[in-house]
């Protein structure tokens, strides 16, 4: 690459920053949508299962596109082609999620956005490994980490609020706007096409990745069954108490058990048994980001129906706060993220990674209990704090246990964390919401409450199964 420009910190990374800030404004703008076609009894299992497959779908699209972006030869280079016209098909889908009007059609539309972005997302993750040298790249990936957690406070200062108001679709061109333009900024980037393509494609790990996410999706959709199931059975039951108990502990094992088993049976699948076997820490570290993940995006992705139940928002009300409060929580992660890193090289990062996740259940329990916006947004720190510390050192531990020689291809696993956050917890989660409203009249919101209790049991897991991870650190560091 040319000598390293001021500009090229920019035009490297800001295509994160309109990602984001897409994704940023569907957690507020997907919730209310899905609210226009089914009624209130119905949201939660409308919405996870919006986001079930949805995420399933990137999980795959991401890893295609990067794979055949690698192998591009296009005159334009190899990143930027996916990257434009990833951006344009997105564009449209958006403008279709906005303008749904059925509730299939929001599902089919948001899928294709799906595809759409993660064509261009799995293009752009290259840029960087292909244009930038090694001694530049600690830099250029602390620009792209900023690039990320802007968007919280972009979309709370512009999108929710108005949302809000009732300017949806202002709230959505603004989102588009910041999108083009960031696509259009990456176009300046200078890319030296392939002159020649690198022989012929290997199917094998992404086939790998198709039978990885169809066992784990049939481990979700069997784990969900099982707890509607388990709700029928206790439906007559009188006493609310007694029901929170027991459709809390059923949704907590349900999750749980959808991390732990979809965890070991993907990574069985995707690196072998006789490698899983051999680094036992690795599935284990992989669960412990997974749980962790279930419960940090949950709690954003139902933020709009708790505010709504909880503190009685009305529709596009809830909007506005729940920006709000997804830019506390990213202004907290932000904070707390490089520190983190310096202290995980003095203390160990195991044990910072344990104490994210009690942290974060902490925090999880103050929302639970929370009677005004000004006590959530306390817990909203307290959750920031800790996704802050989480997110640094759970990687750093990670990179430790990992083979040296394989660590690219151990550590791209953890993709699976990423998606499958979003698909666990929504799916099971939202139809335990629903059950409440359906069957409990007299407090319909409670069952957001009990969803937002069980992540904090999830941060727990989390933190727990971190026993059965051996960290090198500590051998190390006497």
């Amino acid at each position: 690459m040319r000598k390293i420009r001021w500009y090229d910190y920019i035009t490297v990374n800001i295509y994160w920053l309109g990602l984001t800030t897409v994704s940023q404004s569907f957690a507020i703008i997907i919730p209310l949508i899905v609210q226009r076609f089914v009624s209130t009894a119905e949201q939660g299992e409308a919405y996870g299962t919006i986001r079930l497959y949805t995420l399933m779908v990137a999980l795959l699209a991401q890893a295609l596109f990067g794979m055949l972006s690698d192998r591009s030869t296009l005159r334009w280079g190899r990143r930027r082609p996916f990257i434009l016209l990833g951006t344009l098909g997105n564009i449209l889908a958006i403008i279709a999620v906005g303008a749904s009007p059925t509730y299939w059609f929001l599902f089919a539309a948001l899928v294709f956005s799906q595809i759409a972005s993660n064509a261009a997302h799995g293009a752009e993750q290259g840029l960087i490994p292909d244009l930038v040298p090694e001694q530049y790249r600690g830099r250029f990936s602390g620009v792209k980490a900023m690039m990320d957690l802007l968007p919280v406070i972009i979309v709370a200062l512009t999108v929710g609020p108005l949302v809000a108001k009732g300017q949806m679709w202002t709230g959505i061109f603004v989102a588009v706007g910041i999108l083009f333009v960031a696509m259009a900024l990456t176009m300046l980037v200078r890319e030296e096409p392939l002159r020649e393509p690198p022989g012929p494609i290997n199917w094998e790990p992404f086939l790998r990745l198709v039978a990885m996410t169809l066992v784990f999706l049939g481990i979700i959709l069997g784990l969900g069954a099982a707890a509607k199931w388990v709700g029928t059975l206790v439906v007559g039951i009188q006493s609310v108490p007694l029901l929170l108990l027991i459709m809390g502990l059923v949704g907590a094992v349900a999750i749980a058990g959808a991390v732990v088993v979809g965890v070991w049976a993907s990574v069985r699948i995707s690196i072998g048994g006789e490698n899983a076997r051999r680094y036992p820490s690795f599935s284990w570290w992989v669960v412990n980001r997974l749980a962790f993940l279930v419960g940090t995006t949950n709690l954003s992705g139902f933020a709009v129906y708790f505010l709504q139940s909880r503190l009685g928002f009305s529709g596009e009300t809830a909007a506005k706060p729940a920006s709000q409060l997804m830019m506390v929580v990213g202004i907290l992660i932000l904070l707390f993220a490089f520190p983190s890193g310096w202290l995980a090289d003095l203390v160990g990062r195991k044990r910072l990674v344990a104490v994210s996740g009690v942290l974060a259940a902490l925090g999880a329990l103050v929302l639970v209990l929370a009677p005004n916006m000004t006590v959530i947004y306390v817990g909203g720190c307290i959750v920031g704090a800790a996704t802050g510390m989480f997110f640094t050192t759970n990687w750093a531990l990670g990179t430790d246990i990992v083979p040296k020689e394989e660590a690219g291809k151990y550590l791209g696993i953890s993709n699976l964390a990423g998606a499958g956050a979003g698909a666990v917890g929504g799916y099971i989660g939202g139809p335990i919401a629903d059950y409440f409203t359906r069957n409990v009249p007299q407090s319909p919101g409670i069952g957001y409450v009990l969803i937002f209790a069980i992540y904090g049991l999830v941060f727990l897991v989390s933190a727990l199964v971190l026993v059965r991870v051996r960290e090198e650190w500590k051998a190390e560091a006497r």
